[in-house]
């Protein structure tokens, strides 16, 4: 058996020369695109921070405002400047809440859709009973 003439040697080290030199440029591009679609991730990110942190910091002002507005002084000096003639009220006027009244007003409010006579039972032609139930939000 002979060996393979050195020519051949050659050129089938450069060829994996070549394809070792494109698979790592591709894994280089690769890592590339990878770092830029995680820079752009992270300036998206950044930007909605500082939204939040805008918005949270009006909702604060807004907060501060109502806080200043609704305080027992403030609205007894508003009463004495618009001459209303109001009075604090005693405290066998002020009745405790001790639930939440938003649950409350929705469960008056959809009383009748939860008891059993708001199911109504309709006879159809054939006979069967078709019972139509209604649903309930909270909203």
């Amino acid at each position: 058996m002979k060996p393979p003439p050195t020519n051949a040697l050659v050129n089938r080290a450069i060829l994996l020369t070549l394809v070792l030199l494109l698979f790592s440029g591709t894994l280089g591009l690769g890592a590339v695109w990878m770092r830029q679609g995680i820079s752009q991730a992270a300036n998206e990110s950044r930007a909605i921070h500082v939204r939040i942190a805008d918005i949270e910091r009006r909702l604060d002002e807004v907060n501060a405002e109502v806080a200043t507005a609704t305080n027992p002084d403030a609205l007894l000096r508003q009463n004495q400047t618009m001459r209303l003639g109001l009075v604090t009220p005693r405290e066998i006027q002020v009745q405790r809440v001790n639930v939440s009244p938003e649950l409350n007003l929705a469960a008056k409010r959809n009383r009748e859709i939860f008891s059993v006579r708001a199911a109504s039972l309709e006879v159809s032609a054939d006979r069967a009973p078709v019972f139509q139930f209604m649903t309930a939000a909270l909203r």
